[in-house]
């Protein structure tokens, strides 16, 4: 079989975080302390970008920018962003240490690929400020990635392909149709498919159904089909080769990367695959 180089992580809703609940709790705290209420969705919708870009999107939805004005009177500017900024590092620092759990299986996936020899890279949109609670929370749970890129160390962050060559840069993994990026939010697989790398979306512990281990896990089999079809649809929309419940699944994706690049393949070169996934 091929030998995959590397696989590129995200962190939460991918490896830690079920639910990927840590940017709306801090979020939702920091707007609400500037008196303007948001709704969870507008959170989720622009998962995965470096904070700043993120705070800047939610700002930049019409209704939001009018509660804004409602509340302070003038428009949002920069220098509102910069104090949002101020408020919103120790925030997220202390929700993601808070939801640092490792996803069951996380452990047992990256230490299959170690035990295939396949080197293990990670980025994120949290700042490094972000990630000092959950760097040794999860390496004490039995997952430390050879290299972490964050938001702000590269020029531009997801969809742009940067922070992925910037990580496998440091890993030495070439070429890029033997590396493999794992994500759970649309913008992650974009920023893979401008990377030009193997793309694997995580769909039921992520962004796009937004919901803890266990109120997941209370779901029936046709719940949890109905549930995920959306969040299928969009990672297919964002252009992902495959798709798959959680971390604990990627032993099936690897085997069909394998497999594609054996059989001449190029990442982004068929339509997604949806694997062990209800109703699929």
């Amino acid at each position: 079989m091929a030998g995959i180089e590397a696989v590129l992580f995200d962190w939460a809703g991918t490896v830690i975080d079920f639910g990927s609940r840590a940017p709306v709790v801090a979020m939702d705290g920091v707007f609400a302390a500037e008196g303007v209420a948001l709704h969870e969705d507008i959170i989720r919708r622009f998962m995965g970008k470096a904070k700043r870009e993120h705070v800047i999107a939610i700002l930049s939805e019409p209704y939001i920018g009018a509660r804004w004005h409602e509340a302070k009177g003038s428009d949002w500017t920069e220098a509102d962003v910069d104090r949002l900024m101020v408020a919103l590092e120790p925030a997220m620092q202390a929700a993601a240490t808070e939801h640092s759990q490792l996803i069951p299986g996380a452990a047992t996936a990256v230490s299959a690929l170690r035990h295939k020899g396949v080197r293990i890279g990670s980025t994120t949109g949290y700042t490094r400020t972000m990630m000092a609670g959950i760097l040794p929370a999860a390496a004490a749970q039995g997952y430390a990635p050879d290299v972490t890129i964050c938001a702000g160390e590269t020029a531009q962050g997801r969809p742009a392909p940067l922070m992925l060559w910037a990580a496998m840069a440091q890993l030495r993994a070439w070429p890029a149709g033997r590396c493999i990026a794992v994500d759970d939010a649309p913008v992650g697989i974009e920023a893979g498919r401008n990377a030009g790398v193997w793309t694997v979306g995580i769909v039921a512990s992520g962004n796009g159904l937004g919901l803890d281990a266990a109120a997941w896990a209370a779901l029936v089999g046709s719940e949890q089909a109905a549930r995920l079809a959306p969040v299928i649809e969009a990672f297919r929309a964002a252009g992902a080769d495959f798709v798959i419940p959680s971390v604990a699944d990627l032993a099936v994706a690897i085997r069909a990367i394998e497999e594609a690049i054996d059989a001449g393949r190029l990442p982004g070169g068929a339509p997604t695959v949806a694997l062990s996934c209800p109703g699929a």
